[in-house]
């Protein structure tokens, strides 16, 4: 059992890119399994929606999948190498977590667009709440970027205490925190546009990858 989370000793945005590119390249074939498993439920689920909106509500059940994909990340930050027994055990692991992480950040997004759908139809003075509603929107998702990698490492760690160091780290490290969120925003967007199939396979686990070693201390000898 881990007692306490080690922050990484402030690395820079570039040096984690570049060191999650590397690591996904070592551990492509794990990584890329548990990505594609995760863009064809959330795939499965949109066409479905297409069809009954409500069965949006099912994107709770990606939280297991995306908790695995970000417990995986971090055993490769941690360890350097990522084994099918520990990718299995870490989906049997952490997909409780991953239901309940999933569940808050739908509740977040829900939130955030019924907010700025209600001022952006207010009239123009409102416009200035709705700014703010996606400005603080925006804050969320990059907390939730340093949230998961920190939640899913241990799991028997409660929920709360997770919750406050995540916010630690952010407050600490805005700039880079932000530079981060952006980076990885390009990489997935580029990966839609591109082909969308390095998206569905590849960039998703990437950035999992970019954010637990964003958060968590590295192998002792990682950087020798």
């Amino acid at each position: 059992m881990i007692a306490a989370t080690e922050v990484a000793p402030a690395p820079g945005v570039g040096h984690v890119l570049r060191r999650a590119a590397r690591d996904f390249y070592e551990e492509s074939w794990r990584l890329v399994a548990l990505n594609t498993a995760l863009s064809a439920y959330i795939l499965a689920v949109l066409a479905l929606a297409s069809f009954a909106p409500v069965a949006l509500v099912l994107l709770v059940g990606a939280g297991p999948l995306a908790a695995a994909l970000v417990a995986a990340a971090v055993i490769v930050v941690e360890s350097g190498s990522l084994t099918f027994v520990e990718t299995t055990d870490a989906f049997g692991r952490s997909w409780r977590r991953g239901l309940v992480l999933a569940a808050q950040l739908g509740l977040g997004i829900l939130a955030t667009a019924l907010a700025v759908r209600f001022y952006g139809s207010s009239g123009t003075l409102a416009w200035p709440l709705a700014a703010l509603v996606l400005y603080l929107g925006a804050i969320f998702v990059l907390y939730q970027l340093v949230l998961w990698p920190l939640a899913v490492r241990d799991c028997t760690r409660p929920l709360r205490d997770v919750a406050g160091e995540a916010a630690a780290v952010l407050v600490r490290r805005p700039g880079a925190t932000v530079a981060l969120g952006i980076a990885l925003l390009g990489v997935n967007a580029l990966g839609v546009l591109a082909a969308v199939l390095p998206f569905l396979t590849m960039t998703i686990a990437y950035s999992a990858l970019a954010a637990a070693r964003f958060v968590i201390a590295p192998r002792p000898l990682d950087e020798a």
